[in-house]
């Protein structure tokens, strides 16, 4: 088969076996073709709960197929490459935030939904990056201990002056190769254009930007903004999807190192092999993992995220 034959035949399957592709936004186009719904993370497991189909396919990895499934733990959760793991989610683990709470005893954990389940159960309010800023601006606690991500903290700690933050050094690698040497170059190359950048780069770059937030927040800025020239910072599939959604606009990536090897490791043929049953894994949890990992995430939805 061919491209187009596989996305008409996974089109077909999908119907036929009742299942909900979601595709979270780094995947290749040739995915993001044959989704119900495409997103970041909490988004696409919001859109679970509501699909009417009985099981989902995330195209995403582990720690976003663990949210859908306890979002929606009445469904079948299937994750499409077994492989595809987030390497930041996997930093730290629920025996190491335990040991920081013993060290801060009065601040409040707050956690990245870029976590594992695990990781969640020990952990007081979840954040996303879209909405970070607005749950701890709500959140009564003056202190507040940020894992995993301290760049994405550091920017929130920047517009919260009012809060006292400790973090752990930690981050995702895709975002944190990105320099202000590349800002530089980027900006030489292609003067006039707007540097749209994800809040999980170092704060070297995130300062030099016209905007920073999420991946669903860069998409839609670049496709409202008047202007024609985009500079992307953050995993290199959103400028491909920026170029087929706005051909009359130029988008350019900040920097070659700026491909996640853990969502490329999802590919069509993996979706296809999902919905035909050849290789699929469900995720599996127990009644109390899925139970004690949505507290902080109902605190999350409580303060307005």
């Amino acid at each position: 088969m061919n491209v187009r034959e596989m996305q008409d035949e996974i089109m077909r399957l999908k119907k036929e076996n009742d299942f909900c592709i979601l595709v979270h936004a780094y995947q290749s186009h040739d995915i993001v073709e044959v989704a119900d719904y495409v997103g970041d993370s909490y988004g696409l497991s919001l859109k679970a709960k509501e699909a009417p189909q009985k099981n989902i396919l995330m195209c995403g990895v582990r720690f976003m197929a663990q949210v859908v499934k306890s979002l929606s733990p009445d469904k079948n959760v299937y994750l499409s490459n077994s492989m595809a793991g987030c390497p930041m989610a996997e930093q730290l683990t629920r025996e190491d935030v335990l040991r920081f709470k013993e060290k801060y005893p009065d601040h409040a954990v707050c956690a990245y939904i870029n976590t594992t389940s695990e990781l969640k159960t020990v952990c007081d309010v979840i954040v996303t990056s879209s909405s970070a800023v607005e749950i701890l601006k709500k959140y009564p606690a003056k202190k507040i201990l940020f894992i995993p991500d301290c760049n994405l903290g550091r920017w929130v700690q920047e517009q919260l002056p009012e809060k006292e933050f400790e973090f752990y050094s930690g981050g995702c690698p895709t975002h944190t190769r990105v320099t202000a040497a590349d800002v530089e170059k980027a900006k030489k190359e292609h003067p006039g254009a707007e540097l749209l950048v994800h809040p999980e780069c170092r704060w070297e770059v995130v300062k030099e930007a016209d905007y920073v937030g999420s991946t669903t927040g860069i998409m839609a800025y670049a496709k409202k903004s008047d202007k024609k020239d985009f500079i992307i910072g953050t995993e290199q599939a959103i400028v491909q999807h920026l170029q087929f959604e706005c051909p009359d606009k130029n988008f350019y990536l900040l920097s070659e190192e700026l491909v996640c090897k853990n969502m490329k490791a999802t590919t069509l043929v993996d979706v296809y092999n999902c919905l035909t049953g050849k290789i699929r894994e469900e995720i599996v949890m127990s009644d109390e993992l899925i139970n004690d990992s949505l507290k902080p995430i109902e605190k999350m939805v409580e303060l307005g995220g």
